[in-house]
C-alpha cells in the first residue's frame, strides 16, 4: 500500500468536519458504542465515523452490501477513510470498496487503540452502551468473570416472551428465568399493570430495585393475521419489560443486543433446565419511583399541543400511520393521532428494521438520532413514543434511553386507547401535509 493511502491520526483529526470524508469503523457494533473488547484505553469511536463491521460482507449477499455502503455514504465519489483494531477487517472491506471502484479509499493504519489512548484526539459514544450488553459480556459474566460494567450485586437474566413458556422450555440462555409480559400488562388494554400488581410480579420474580437485570428475547418467523402475532417479537417484547421495570424502579436494566440468535449465532450453548425465581419480600422502594417514563392520554394531549418543545411520535408502519391498515387483527379503526409525528418502525407491526441493523442488532444510534431529527424529534423536546399497545414505543423509548435522552418517554394507551373515542381524540388519515 502506498503512502497516499495512508492517513495518520494529526490529518484525520484536521479533517474531522470534512464534508467530503466519510470515516468508516469497520469493528464490532458494541465497540463502535463504546465497549472496549480489546482492554483500550478508552471506548467509543471517531468522531462522525459510520460503523460497518467487517462481519457484514459475509453475513449478507453482495446487492445488500452495496446497498448499506450506499446508505452510509460510502460511495465512489467521496473519499473514505477506513480504521478498526485488526488490519485483516480494514483490508477486506477495503478491498470489497476497490473491487466495486472506489479510488478514494485510505486507512487509518494505527487503528482505535492508536486514537483511543491520546487523550488529546476527540471520541464519540452511546452514552448508555453498558446498558446494551455483548453476547461475549453475557457470556463472562454468566461464567463468574469481571468484564468491564460487570454487575456490583444481585444479577438475574431472563428470557422475554408473549405467553410462550414452551419456547423458553425448548431452549434458553443458560441461568435464564422466564418472563411473561403478561406479568408486567394487562391483557385487556395492554397497559402497564397497577403499581400493587408490578410489586407482586416483580417480588415473585425475585427483583429489587437494586438488582441488575439482563433481558432478552428470540425473533422467529411469523406473520400480524396469526391468533398471537406478539410471541414472535421476542427483541421487542424484552424492549417493553425492560421499559416497565424502568419504570417501576429497577436502577440497572439491560438489553442483551441482538437476543437469543446473537448467542447462539456466537456458538454458545443452551439449556432445557426450568429454573424458578427466589421471591424477595420488598422490592425496595415505592412503585413507579420513574413514573415520568410513562404518559396517559391526559398528558398525550399536552404534548401535542406544545409542537414547540414536544413530540408524540408514532412508531408504527407508514400504512399504518396513513390509515391504510390498523396494524392488528384485533383493532378494527385505521388512521393516526392528529398532530403526531411519524417515526417509522419496519415492515409491520412485530418488527423494528427501521432501527436494527441487517443482523438484527440495534442500528449505529447516529443514524437513528439523524433519522428523528430530520423529523422534528430531538433531545430538548418531552417526547413521548407510542404504538399500537406499547411494545414498539418501548424499543424506541430503549434507545433514546441509551442516548441520554433525559425527557423521552412511552404513550401507554397507543392507538388502541385513542382510536376507541374519535369525537374525543381527532384522528387523521391519509398523507400528512
Amino acid at each position: 500500500m502506498n503512502d497516499a493511502a495512508i492517513i495518520s491520526a494529526a490529518e484525520l483529526r484536521r479533517r474531522l468536519d470534512d464534508p467530503d470524508l466519510t470515516i468508516v469503523d469497520v469493528r464490532s457494533s458494541p465497540a463502535y458504542n463504546g465497549w472496549r473488547p480489546g482492554g483500550e484505553a478508552r471506548g467509543g469511536h471517531i468522531p462522525g465515523a459510520v460503523s460497518f463491521p467487517r462481519a457484514w460482507l459475509s453475513s449478507v449477499d453482495d446487492v445488500e452490501v452495496e446497498r448499506l455502503f450506499e446508505s452510509k455514504n460510502i460511495v465512489p465519489s467521496r473519499e473514505v477513510v477506513l480504521y478498526g483494531d485488526d488490519a485483516e477487517d480494514v483490508l477486506a472491506v477495503r478491498t470489497r470498496l476497490t473491487d466495486l471502484g472506489h479510488a478514494g479509499v485510505r486507512t487509518y493504519d494505527h487503528g482505535w487503540a492508536e486514537w483511543a489512548a491520546d487523550e488529546t484526539l476527540p471520541v464519540e459514544r452511546l452514552p448508555n452502551h453498558d446498558k446494551l450488553v455483548h453476547t461475549e459480556w453475557l457470556r463472562q459474566v454468566l461464567e463468574g468473570g469481571r468484564p468491564e460494567a460487570a454487575p456490583t450485586g444481585p444479577f438475574l437474566l431472563f428470557h422475554v416472551n408473549f405467553g410462550v413458556p414452551e419456547e423458553y422450555e425448548e431452549g434458553h440462555i443458560p441461568g435464564a428465568l422466564y418472563l411473561d409480559t403478561n406479568r408486567l400488562e394487562s391483557p385487556d388494554d395492554w397497559n402497564r399493570r397497577s403499581p400493587e400488581e408490578l410489586e407482586q410480579a416483580l417480588c415473585s420474580l425475585g427483583v429489587t430495585r437494586d438488582t441488575t437485570v439482563v433481558l432478552y428475547g428470540r425473533d422467529t418467523e411469523g406473520h400480524a393475521n396469526e391468533k398471537w402475532p406478539g410471541r414472535r417479537a421476542g427483541q421487542i417484547a424484552a424492549s417493553r419489560a425492560a421499559m416497565i421495570l424502568r419504570y417501576s424502579g429497577v436502577d440497572d436494566v439491560r438489553l442483551l443486543d441482538g437476543g437469543y440468535d446473537w448467542w447462539v449465532r456466537a456458538g454458545n450453548p443452551l439449556e432445557t433446565i426450568i429454573r424458578e425465581p427466589a421471591p424477595v419480600s420488598s422490592f425496595g422502594v415505592q412503585i413507579p419511583l420513574r413514573p415520568e417514563i410513562i404518559v396517559d392520554i391526559d398528558e398525550a394531549k399536552q404534548i401535542l399541543a406544545d409542537r414547540q418543545s414536544a413530540a408524540l411520535v408514532s412508531v408504527r408502519t407508514w400504512n399504518e400511520h396513513i390509515g391504510k391498515v390498523s396494524g392488528y387483527n384485533y383493532i378494527d379503526p385505521a388512521g393516526r393521532i392528529a398532530g403526531d409525528l411519524w417515526g417509522n418502525c419496519g415492515s409491520d407491526a412485530y418488527h423494528m428494521q427501521h432501527y436494527r441493523n441487517v443482523d438484527n442488532t440495534m442500528r449505529a444510534y447516529p443514524e437513528i438520532a439523524s433519522n428523528w431529527e430530520e423529523a422534528g424529534i430531538t433531545a430538548d423536546k418531552r417526547v413521548a413514543f407510542y404504538c399500537g399497545t406499547g411494545w414498539r414505543a418501548s424499543e424506541t423509548w430503549f434507545y433514546a434511553y441509551l442516548m441520554g435522552w433525559q425527557q423521552a418517554a412511552v404513550y401507554d394507551g397507543g392507538w388502541f386507547e385513542w382510536s376507541k373515542d374519535p369525537i374525543n381524540n381527532p384522528i387523521e388519515a391519509g398523507e400528512p401535509a
